[in-house]
């Protein structure tokens, strides 16, 4: 978890000790005042457990305070503006976060991403965004959309073919082994690759898993313009404005680009990974 998320999340959980500390309760009691369990009152205040908004207003209500049930929520949606959990961003479905890619998209003229185990969004066929999607929703148990996420997927890849914009993407040939799905699947998606290498609005580089690199991809991510940069991890998705990120992860595109292979030697390196899945 991101060192400054959790900074600010402890600092939450002092606030929230604070106002427990105000009324003369220790935790167990207070924690059977609101009727949890102890361990969830030790984890709220310790910075352990993020709190939902029902639990703040839980807490301001029980400590004789709801009047800074906003307050605390305020501090809450100022970590997760940056800090958004996959839990809350997907507990409807897929589709409201394609929804959001699609407005980030419209909004950029240049993106630059990395993807190191799986191809970009931006570039995938019907079918492997469809074993993507359902494989995710079955790790997250969430609700299945698939087919709606689907279709906003493929919407979003419209903006590949609008003059002026353009989209340089770094993809580690790992990706290109890494399937989703079956063998016909995995084929028809390097084949939409190949399809885009020399595309105006695309630049694609292929990282070769032998190339020498000053910095190896330890995860994937996006910058939008100069303005965002997008960072997925396993339970969180981050949305870093800030100068000092951005000029962090622009000099880690920088450093990987160097060691990657474009044009002609991406589709050579492409077309034998393709090739591979009709001997294999």
């Amino acid at each position: 978890m991101s060192t400054d998320f959790q900074t600010g999340r402890e600092a939450l959980g002092a606030r929230l000790n604070e106002l427990r500390a105000e009324t003369g309760l220790n935790g167990k009691d207070f924690a059977a005042l609101l009727g949890w369990q102890r361990s969830k009152v030790s984890r709220l205040q310790n910075g352990k457990q993020t709190p939902s908004h029902s639990d703040l207003d839980a807490w301001a209500a029980a400590a004789g305070r709801p009047d800074l049930a906003g307050e605390l929520k305020g501090r809450l949606s100022g970590l997760e503006t940056h800090y958004r959990s996959w839990r809350r961003q997907l507990s409807d479905g897929h589709r409201p976060r394609q929804e959001q890619g699609i407005a980030e998209t419209t909004a950029t003229r240049t993106i630059r991403g990395v993807e190191v185990a799986r191809i970009p969004g931006l570039f995938q066929t019907a079918d492997y965004a469809r074993h993507t999607f359902e494989a995710n929703s079955e790790f997250r148990q969430i609700t299945k959309d698939t087919d709606d996420a689907v279709r906003a997927r493929i919407r979003r890849q419209e903006a590949l073919y609008e003059p002026g914009k353009l989209f340089r993407f770094l993809i580690w040939e790992s990706a290109l082994h890494a399937r989703t799905g079956p063998r016909s699947v995995q084929a028809a998606q390097l084949d939409r690759l190949l399809s885009l290498v020399g595309l105006d609005t695309v630049e694609l580089g292929i990282v070769p898993l032998g190339a020498e690199l000053r910095r190896a991809p330890s995860h994937g991510f996006w910058i939008y313009d100069r303005r965002l940069v997008i960072v997925e991890t396993i339970s969180t998705e981050m949305w870093l404005d800030d100068d000092d990120s951005i000029c962090l992860y622009e000099r880690a595109w920088d450093w990987l680009a160097e060691s990657a292979v474009y044009g002609h030697q991406a589709q050579r390196l492409i077309s034998r990974v393709r090739a591979s899945l009709d001997t294999a």
